[in-house]
């Protein structure tokens, strides 16, 4: 995954850039960048994040970089922003999307007569580089945006600075989202609404599917109008977003308030648990909305221990995490001990930290522990945005249990594990019950998902559950 912040102002910008970059940590987890513009031209900094955070990377840097516009970004991949120049003079770029077509378009490009791409480490090719390339082939920066856009499998929202200002062009079909924010002598683009709120900014517009603006400190020039289809990514709301954020005028938290919910009045009283917890952070709003609704006590019976170990802090070898994500959470004895707990987390992918964290309750006393996914059984892949490491569907509990359901059949019919209604959906649920030791367990269902968000299903993308583009 990752962010990106955007300031252009009649001051110098840094300091919000610097914030407002830092305030998206909780999107990637690989490197940080900054790139201004100022009386002395461009300045960049890029910055592995791995293990150190953002900020204490760039604190030497905010004190050197000095421009009145500037790009920043939180990145899981590619280092960025790029400094590119071309026929369209120098600019700096930052990229947010995932490209499933890379080789045939670097082909093309190829064609076209670049000569060379640079090699990132592990010999991929940098994919915000290959839309500098995309744009340059254009006579214009707008249709070279647009040409972008176009060509590009998957989703690819943008910031592109000039000297003369910022370009923001928010995805094709709006999977991620764009939001401007105003000030006095100031405007700024960022991922995370929320991220400029600190800074003095107010909410001035977001923008729309496929609209491109250009950003100065005194205006906000649309130069293309947004368009009629929307796929913004419903995971968003269930759990990549930040609480006090909100996308398409919907807030985070209560879109997981809303969740909890469903999951309570879906249960009907069917399970009686002492308490109900989220596994921290994402599950807790979504605990919060089962215990308002069902009228089951919350409470914390184990604590995430965070003062020196922020989200950031991750190794990238999947073992290394599990076992880092494990050493987080700390027991609270006195509220696990000889109880029945009802636990929520935003989803199961792998299963590995949701089973090890029930082991875990189990060792500390626990009479029993109820799972209750915030989402339904994840199936698919996401072939739109960068959300997780997994290489294979097969990483998924999930289809690991269809295919020992299913053996080496190829025309499976992943309809009947959708449909939370057919007899293959429920076995497979009981099968992930009994591989993870759990007591019970029930995921969120899709049209349960879609109404806590509560705008036209139409505009949400919901492929990595039902498969639907």
């Amino acid at each position: 995954m990752g962010g990106f912040f955007a300031v252009a102002s009649n001051e110098d910008c840094v300091f919000d850039l610097f914030f407002g970059t830092d305030y998206h940590s909780h999107l990637g987890t690989r490197r940080g960048g900054m790139a201004v513009y100022g009386k002395n031209g461009f300045d960049r900094s890029i910055h592995n994040i791995e293990n150190s955070p953002f900020r204490t990377k760039f604190e030497k840097d905010i004190h050197e970089m000095k421009g009145n516009i500037g790009i920043g970004c939180i990145s899981d991949y590619e280092p960025q922003p790029l400094l590119v120049r071309s026929h369209h003079g120098t600019y700096s770029i930052i990229t947010v999307g995932k490209i499933n077509n890379l080789d045939e378009l670097v082909k093309d490009v190829f064609h076209s007569g670049t000569s060379h791409f640079l090699e990132m480490s592990g010999g991929d090719i940098n994919a915000t580089e290959l839309v500098a390339a995309l744009i340059n082939k254009k006579e214009n920066i707008v249709d070279g945006i647009r040409y972008a856009q176009d060509v590009i499998k998957g989703s690819m929202s943008i910031l592109l600075m000039t000297p003369k200002g910022i370009y923001a062009a928010r995805d094709k079909y709006g999977r991620t989202p764009i939001a401007i924010g105003k000030k006095e002598g100031a405007f700024c683009a960022s991922f995370e609404c929320f991220a400029y709120l600190n800074l003095g900014y107010q909410d001035y517009k977001e923008l729309g599917p496929g609209e491109v603006v250009v950003m100065t400190p005194e205006t906000v020039i649309t130069l293309v109008k947004p368009g009629e289809e929307m796929r913004i990514c419903t995971f968003l709301w269930v759990y990549y977003g930040y609480p006090s954020s909100s996308y398409e005028g919907v807030s985070v938290e209560q879109m997981r308030y809303n969740c909890g919910a469903k999951l309570a009045q879906r249960d009907h009283g069917s399970v009686k648990p002492d308490s109900v917890a989220g596994v921290p952070d994402s599950g807790t709003p979504h605990a919060i909305g089962y215990a308002n609704m069902s009228g089951v006590p919350f409470s914390r019976p184990f604590i995430k221990y965070t003062p020196t170990w922020p989200r950031s802090f991750m190794p990238t070898i999947q073992s290394k995490r599990n076992l880092i994500a494990k050493m987080k959470l700390i027991p609270v004895h006195d509220l696990i001990q000889d109880k029945s707990l009802l636990l929520i987390d935003d989803s199961i992918v792998r299963g590995t930290q949701l089973s090890e964290t029930t082991e875990f309750l189990y060792q500390s006393g626990a009479k029993e522990v109820h799972i209750r996914p915030a989402c339904p059984p994840l199936l698919f892949g996401c072939k739109y945005l960068n959300f997780s490491r997994s290489t294979s569907e097969m990483d998924l509990i999930t289809r690991r249990v269809i295919a020992e359901r299913e053996g080496d059949k190829k025309d499976i019919d992943f309809e009947q594990y959708v449909n939370p209604e057919e007899d293959k959906y429920q076995d497979m649920v009981e099968q992930i019950r009994q591989k993870l030791k759990f007591t019970s367990l029930r995921f969120h269902r899709l049209d349960d998902m879609i109404e806590s968000v509560g705008i036209n299903p139409c505009k949400l993308c919901t492929y990595c559950w039902s498969g639907k583009e």
